[in-house]
């Protein structure tokens, strides 16, 4: 099948423009203006009728597995204007879904700073006002602690738990409680993820999901995504980090040759590893002490072990990709990559730091010289704007979320949600990269690090296809590529930068069909 679409604003990537292009066997045929293509043979040919065309959004950094997670569970983030009402919607979610014998009540996305009845994490006591008798869960929007009720604790074998609150690692120990997913439920979470990410015009995701689980084993994961994509159900392109906590996980999974199997639209990629917490919940790892107060955050992991699997990794040919928040945290994994790099030097890497928000000017110049890419969420931006002012030293507030500083000095800068943290709303995240302000009127923060619009579309297209090494085959509207492509009701080049995110997906391609 031959289609000739035509008369459109099709932005072809990079600052280039055309009117329309051929789609033919899954990829991009001839592209330019409608003079140059109106000779070309077509079975059929689609009128776009001004319409802007751009090629499929790349979520570079997300967790699809965890997202399909939160749409089955209490979905607390529309829920919590305060403490009360998040208590009363998950009175209400027990009650519309009554808990099975040894099923927890979960739920994820609730902010302690947004409640309007006092901004504080919740502790067990109030979930013991939800239910003493269903052991119940909450993970903050972050991903980086949770609370849980008495019945929990219980079930964990924990006595004389003062609130309830686990952080970060701590929180395995609950986690390690829960029931696993059965394969069925595996791939609802999956489906509902996909359906969701189509909607917002996503046509490729870079995923960490083996985390999600940690008693289900990573292959049964990629088994399924592969299972889905035989039955013709997968509707995006899928690139596994895949998230490993020890050395000898890293080298088992790597002799089993589970990161070497690929098809056309899963495969595993770089491996992803944790160095910090989250700014929100006051763990990303800083240099100088969060203000008013002596506290610097925490590594999750020690120096040694960062220094050995990044080093193991990148012996044997592999990508790594670092989530790093606090700047502290961030030398650490500078050190780690320098060392590496120095015992196995490799001509294109691609290694990369997840986030990149709180930097000094002298990390951004390691990070260039060192050649890495940045998985960054302009996103975040909507909520940090108005934290940033009340937890970072002065100085640090001069060079944090620096990526504009960044692609001067030649870095290669992509764009996601790190969804469920955010909505993975690609237009949200492009209008705040442009804008630098919350939706609210927040900020701007740094006004000087804003991307034009063409930066920041191009980091949810071509530069997520650089942090994935696949640039030559998506990522641009060009000959030769794959077509995959979102169709837009309003161009975001025309609009007025704060009514981008207002802009509506009318339709995504994958492979030349619509999704």
């Amino acid at each position: 099948m031959r289609t000739l679409y035509c008369n459109g604003a099709v932005y072809v990537g990079g600052g280039d423009w055309a009117e329309a292009f051929v789609v033919e066997d899954g990829r991009f045929g001839p592209v330019g203006d409608n003079t140059l293509l109106e000779s070309e043979s077509a079975d059929e040919k689609i009128d776009l009728k001004g319409a802007f065309v751009c090629a499929g959004f790349n979520d570079s950094h997300m967790h699809l597995l965890g997202y399909g997670l939160v749409l089955s569970q209490a979905d607390l983030r529309e829920h919590s204007e305060s403490l009360e009402e998040m208590q009363s919607f998950l009175k209400a979610f027990l009650k519309e879904h009554p808990a099975a014998p040894g099923q927890w009540l979960r739920g994820r996305g609730f902010n302690q700073d947004y409640f309007k009845d006092g901004a504080r994490l919740p502790s067990k006591s109030d979930l013991d006002e939800v239910s003493k008798d269903v052991p119940i869960m909450l993970t903050r929007v972050c991903g980086h602690m949770c609370v849980v009720n008495s019945k929990a604790l219980e079930l964990c074998g924990i006595k004389d738990h003062e609130d309830g609150r686990f952080y970060d690692n701590e929180m395995q120990i609950v986690l390690d409680k829960l029931p696993p997913p059965s394969r069925a439920e595996l791939r609802e979470m999956i489906l509902l993820a996909c359906a969701k990410l189509n909607s917002c015009g996503i046509t490729s995701v870079q995923t960490d999901d083996y985390c999600v689980f940690r008693n289900v084993k990573p292959s049964l994961i990629s088994e399924v995504y592969r299972e889905l994509e035989k039955e013709g159900k997968l509707t995006l392109r899928v690139r596994e980090q895949f998230n490993l906590t020890s050395f000898s996980e890293l080298q088992e999974f790597l002799a089993s040759g589970e990161a070497e199997k690929e098809s056309a639209l899963f495969k595993v990629g770089p491996l992803k590893m944790l160095g910090d917490g989250s700014l929100g919940s006051r763990t990303a790892y800083l240099s100088k002490p969060y203000k008013g107060t002596r506290d610097r955050g925490m590594m999750l992991m020690s120096r040694e072990k960062l220094r050995d699997m990044i080093s193991y990794a990148n012996s044997k040919g592999k990508q790594v990709i670092v989530h790093a928040i606090g700047d502290a945290c961030l030398d650490a994994v500078l050190d780690a990559f320098e060392q590496a790099l120095k015992e196995n030097p490799r001509s294109d890497h691609r290694h990369g730091i997840v986030h990149c928000q709180v930097t000094r000017g002298d990390q951004l110049d390691r990070i260039a010289a060192l050649g890495l890419h940045v998985f960054a969420q302009s996103v975040f931006l909507d909520y940090d704007n108005h934290i940033v002012e009340e937890l970072l030293d002065p100085e640090l507030l001069k060079t944090s979320y620096s990526w504009k500083t960044l692609i001067s000095k030649g870095v290669s800068v992509s764009n996601g949600s790190d969804c469920p943290v955010e909505d993975p709303d690609c237009l949200k995240g492009i209008q705040l990269a442009v804008t630098r302000k919350s939706l609210d009127g927040t900020g701007p923060y740094l006004p000087k690090e804003a991307f034009s619009v063409e930066e920041a579309v191009d980091s949810f297209t071509i530069r997520s296809a650089e942090a994935s090494f696949e640039e030559n085959i998506k990522g641009s509207i060009k000959e030769g590529q794959l077509a995959d492509l979102v169709i837009l009701n309003g161009n975001p080049f025309k609009v007025e930068s704060k009514d981008i995110r207002k802009i509506k997906v009318a339709a995504a391609y994958l492979g030349g069909h619509k999704l």
